[in-house]
């Protein structure tokens, strides 16, 4: 990636809502590598006691950090997202296994962030979208027309990832493929196909 588009994608992580109220900050983000940077907050306190900061914020910010190392990387292409394990995701707890819900909502969110990603790059990179000045609210997301999941295996009890794969992408409909895996990206424990209606854009 060259430096305009570095810049470019540095701009997207941090207009993104839940980092701009992180306040994080993109120092590095090239070839793979990230560095993001989160400056301390009492309102990012979990433990009042301890003073130990949440654990959902620390979270964020390596989620963040390990999508923008893939975006960065000079094989990007698609888009990968990371679930990180939680017990309130348990819906077998004899097993224990991920609830199903949980694991298809993931997906659908994967494809959903991956196709609007793939839609307004052309506008961040021409500078048609200014990413700075963009507030919550007015990118329009696409819809889902239908979303079908298939559970090849028992979602363990760990982080889970997932990677979109734009397919088919027009004017006022998408096609995306959605695969999710957990020790190995070769052993898939989950895959779905989905539908979606494209916002409508001006010319």
């Amino acid at each position: 990636m060259n430096e305009q588009v570095l810049n470019r994608a540095r701009q997207f992580i941090e207009a993104m809502p839940h980092s701009r109220k992180l306040g994080m900050q993109v120092e590095v983000i090239q070839g793979g590598r990230a560095v993001i940077k989160m400056p301390y907050d009492a309102s990012l306190i979990g433990d009042p006691i301890t003073k130990v900061l949440h654990g959902g914020a620390v979270s964020a910010l390596m989620d963040t950090a390990s999508g923008a190392a893939v975006v960065s990387h000079p094989a990007a292409g698609i888009s990968t997202a990371t679930m990180r394990f939680h017990e309130d995701l348990i819906g077998n707890s004899a097993l224990p296994a991920l609830h199903g819900g949980a694991t298809a909502a993931f997906l659908e969110v994967t494809a959903i962030v991956g196709l609007a990603w793939n839609s307004l790059w052309d506008d961040i990179e021409t500078k048609k979208l200014n990413i700075e000045t963009i507030k919550i609210g007015e990118i329009a997301l696409p819809k889902t027309i239908d979303f079908t999941v298939d559970y090849l295996r028992s979602g363990l009890p760990r982080d889970a990832y997932a990677r979109a794969r734009v397919n088919r992408s027009g004017r006022r409909y998408a096609s995306v493929h959605v695969e999710g895996w957990q020790d190995s990206r070769d052993r898939l424990f989950v895959q779905a196909s989905g539908h979606f209606l494209m916002p409508k854009r001006d010319d």
